[in-house]
């Protein structure tokens, strides 16, 4: 094994290992509980990628990043959610936002933050009731996609509001075995399809790890959903993926390159600079830890990053990478 290739191990293997605490029913417990240590001592660490704690303070700070030149999609950060009253909280956040003025460009969340892990039903109620909002203010809606047992589930509500609003669009995981089929089968000439790797840890019979092979089935599956049309956000922070759509000509043809907030903001700006239209995925709220641990699972080397945030004291100032 070269040298290369085991720090390419190294660092998969820290990813899945960053994934699994992100997923600890014992950890989230921690996180949530009254006066949370572990959420006051890791605060300065998610402050790098989720952009502020409330909305008055998060939207003065996505202006900022609009006038650089970039587009947003803001995210209510949250987890899995079976707490009726909290689900209408979390609705209601969006909705309240969605009347500010400017109203957001895009806005993005997962179906079990607002009643998936209730009923589909609930769900689709609620997302319906966002989307009708987003799209009378011009606003477009683009639903996560979610653990595997899901999938079928964040499709069918999918499905049904894309069928009355134009306004919606759908993220797809390049890393399930699945996806072959459900591109084809949502891949709409004009639809937003946001395509990412996969975020969740999944087992090998439903999805592939990550390493080369990941890398060329998203870019197959990129062509391909450009190729029938959608308007495609490349959504990915891998440089070497990046790379190779820039040499094969299909950076060209997506819509936008989108990357989530504080990943390789330097790698954004230069794409930027060169002529392509970029998208800042960006978070706001106080319930970022799945969100935190997933962003260092993106790039294992940002733990030290991530480190060094608990010791600064310097206040963050949103954008400044950009």
């Amino acid at each position: 094994m070269n040298p290369q290739t085991s720090q390419r191990a190294l660092y998969d293997a820290a990813s899945q290992g960053l994934r699994a605490l992100a997923a600890d029913d014992r950890c989230r417990k921690a996180f949530t509980a009254p006066g949370s240590l572990l959420q006051h001592l890791l605060s300065p660490s998610a402050r790098r990628y989720v952009v502020a704690a409330d909305r008055e303070e998060f939207l003065a700070c996505l202006a900022a990043l609009r006038a650089k030149g970039y587009r947003s999609t803001v995210e209510f950060v949250g987890e899995e959610n079976s707490d009726r009253a909290q689900i209408e909280r979390v609705v209601q956040e969006y909705l309240s936002l969605l009347a500010y003025e400017p109203a957001p460009e895009q806005v993005g969340f997962d179906l079990s933050n607002v009643g998936l892990a209730v009923s589909r039903d609930l769900a689709l109620r609620n997302t319906a009731r966002i989307v009708e909002a987003a799209a009378d203010r011009g606003c477009e809606v683009i639903l996560s996609m979610e653990r595997f047992p899901t999938v079928d589930e964040v499709l069918g509500v999918y499905r049904e509001l894309a069928a009355e609003y134009d306004t919606v669009g759908i993220t797809l995981q390049a890393h399930l075995h699945r996806t072959e089929h459900d591109l084809a089968a949502v891949a709409q000439p004009g639809r937003k399809v946001r395509l990412v790797k996969g975020a969740f840890q999944e087992p090998p019979d439903v999805a592939v790890g990550r390493g080369p092979a990941l890398d060329e089935r998203y870019l197959r599956f990129a062509g391909e959903l450009v190729e029938r049309g959608v308007r495609l956000s490349l959504a990915t922070q891998d440089p070497a993926v990046l790379a190779a759509a820039e040499s094969s000509g299909l950076l060209a043809r997506v819509t936008e390159i989108e990357m989530l907030h504080g990943v390789q903001p330097q790698l954004l700006r230069r794409y930027q600079d060169a002529g392509h239209t970029c998208r800042i995925y960006a978070t706001y709220g106080e319930n970022w830890w799945l969100h935190l641990l997933h962003r260092l699972a993106e790039h294992p080397p940002m733990v030290l990053t991530a480190l060094a945030d608990l010791a600064d004291g310097t206040e963050r100032v949103v954008g400044a990478d950009y």
